[in-house]
């Protein structure tokens, strides 16, 4: 179990909150789009602008956020994320036009990903980093199972807006809890060096795979030199594959239960459920037993990438609505760890003033595979047949293991 200092304690509570909240307002999302289609006068291609634009904003928000760390330390850095995410729903919570709709997506995903990616960047630098990412994302997966029911709740009686007045009110103590909790600027050495209670770190200087970041870049230089590490970027377009996956089963998965198996529409509803839910509770359990089984990161992850693919493969081999079903919850706990270990391992990949910065790309980019994949995962079942979802999952999870083989030979030596 990580041992945290009775001073970084409250950070890391809140930490958890802010990520409770961030799953809460994914959550709610798909619940509010018929009321906003209603209230609008709009079809489902129309409203699907604001998740392009929401990308944006989140991409943008994953390429700077190494310089905003840089510039204004990790306290102002979060309340600019909190702040944003706050003006953003209660402009919302207003009921501005359609196209003020859209634009101020830009800055919902903005705020959505400075504060994942400080966060992320944050704890990974923490003594017991594997096991408290995944339960900062296991707290994401709490909020986005906790919000369709509230949601509805709050629909039976009251507009749509209500719902992004709550979360603009929740977000308020999260910024002042972020001004008292957090560190502000590094200084000149830039603050303590990562730990390595989870394995060997890689120290200033030319990380592994890739040449060392130059003197005291500025923002768009510590984005080059990032961008320069092949560690970095293999580790990138790994989270995408992974986003990818985890988002195209979510989101096509009901679809298959209930057009490829026959299955009901309650049942195939519990199974979806059981599949985030599988989600979560492997992002909450796995880590600590592997830590107590004394399995290194990289090697806990081998073992969920194998499962997710067993998963996936049992879930094609065997066409039975019942074993698609377990498969689904299989994969999904599988799935749960795999994002935040591998934020965990980015100080293993490169130097320690570049983290934040890789970290922001990380999460960026994987915005990307989370809006291609199910796109594409949409049009080939679109154009062959929904049962396409599973040898489409299968290839991405053999995908993922190619890539994390090559991504683990670059992290530093134990």
């Amino acid at each position: 179990m990580p041992v945290t200092r009775p001073g970084r304690r409250p950070a890391v509570l809140l930490a958890y909150a802010a990520f409770v909240l961030v799953g809460l307002s994914a959550g709610v999302g798909g619940v509010l789009l018929p009321a906003q289609i209603d209230d609008y006068g709009i079809d489902k291609a129309t409203i699907g602008i604001t998740f392009f634009t929401f990308s944006a904003g989140f991409l943008l928000a994953g390429i700077t956020t190494g310089g905003l760390i840089d510039r204004l330390g990790t306290r102002t850095a979060l309340a600019v994320g909190g702040g944003a995410f706050v003006l953003a729903a209660l402009y919302t919570a207003l009921r501005p036009p359609f196209l003020a709709l859209v634009a101020v997506q830009v800055l919902a995903g903005y705020g959505i990903g400075v504060l994942e990616s400080v966060l992320n960047a944050y704890l990974s630098e923490l003594p017991g980093a594997t096991t408290l990412l995944n339960r900062l994302h296991a707290f994401f997966g709490v909020g986005a199972l906790l919000a369709p029911a509230l949601a509805a709740w709050m629909l039976r009686s009251l507009p749509w807006t209500a719902v992004w007045l709550v979360l603009a009110l929740a977000g308020l103590p999260l910024v002042l809890g972020f001004l008292w909790a957090y560190p502000g600027r590094r200084g000149p050495e830039h603050g303590p060096a990562p730990t390595a209670a989870d394995g060997p770190v890689a120290v200033d200087g030319p990380p592994p795979g890739g040449a060392g970041p130059p003197d005291r870049p500025g923002g768009g230089g510590l984005l080059r030199a990032a961008l320069r590490q092949p560690a970095v970027v293999l580790a990138a377009v790994f989270l995408a594959v992974y986003v990818g996956l985890e988002i195209s089963v979510g989101n096509w998965g009901f679809s298959l239960l209930v057009d490829g198996y026959d299955q009901s529409t309650v049942l195939a509803g519990y199974a979806v459920s059981g599949y985030w839910l599988g989600l979560t509770a492997g992002r909450f359990l796995i880590s600590p037993l592997a830590t107590r089984a004394g399995l290194t990161p990289a090697a806990t992850s081998a073992g969920c990438l194998l499962g997710v693919t067993a998963s996936a493969l049992l879930a094609w081999a065997v066409p039975v609505a019942a074993v698609a079903s377990v498969a689904l919850v299989l994969l999904g706990f599988f799935l749960g760890p795999l994002f935040p270990t591998a934020m965990a391992m980015v100080p293993r990949l490169t130097a320690s003033r570049l983290v934040p910065t890789a970290i922001g790309v990380l999460n960026g980019v994987s915005v990307i595979g989370g809006a291609v994949f199910p796109w594409l995962a949409g049009v080939v079942a679109q154009g062959v047949g929904v049962w396409t979802l599973l040898p489409f999952a299968l290839v991405l999870a053999v995908g993922q293991l190619g890539i994390w083989w090559r991504l683990t030979r670059r992290v530093a030596p134990g």
